[in-house]
């Protein structure tokens, strides 16, 4: 489905370019899964509809206690970290296991994984400070990828 391409523009945005495993790329690949995950199967967690499914996630991490982390990251300040832990336990368990096995991980490597590279992910996103509308892919490709 549009996992794979998501997981290509996002690993362009994080700088992979496609070559390695555990670089941008891969990083790319498994955020791509868990967002298709998210606005596509996995019950339509998401609440900003499934064309954006970064606010549908951005809502669930702010609902499990991570409101601070996910604001730093869409603000213009320093990204706070997040561990793999507080992930996993944020996350729908459906949407982290359908991005796992499409990444060939285990949930809980993919949920350390994710938390490596969502603040930079999501701080690339939001150049404006704000979540912007409009499908992730447009968005994606609106930072000149």
């Amino acid at each position: 489905m549009a996992g794979n391409d998501l997981g290509s523009l996002l690993g362009g945005l994080l700088g992979g370019g496609g070559s390695g495993g555990q670089g941008g790329g891969g990083a790319g690949n498994i955020l791509g899964a868990l967002l298709g995950a998210l606005g596509g199967g996995a019950g339509g967690q998401a609440g900003a509809g499934a064309n954006n499914p970064l606010g549908g996630l951005l809502d669930m991490l702010t609902k499990s206690g991570l409101a601070d982390q996910a604001q730093s990251w869409i603000g213009t300040g320093d990204n706070q970290p997040v561990s793999g832990a507080q992930i996993k336990e944020a996350l729908d368990d459906d949407a982290l296991l359908q991005a796992a096995q499409q990444a060939g991980v285990s949930p809980e490597e993919a949920a350390d994984q994710i938390a490596h590279v969502l603040p930079q992910a999501v701080d690339k996103l939001t150049p404006g400070g704000q979540v912007p509308s409009g499908s992730l892919e447009d968005i994606i490709r609106q930072q000149n990828l």
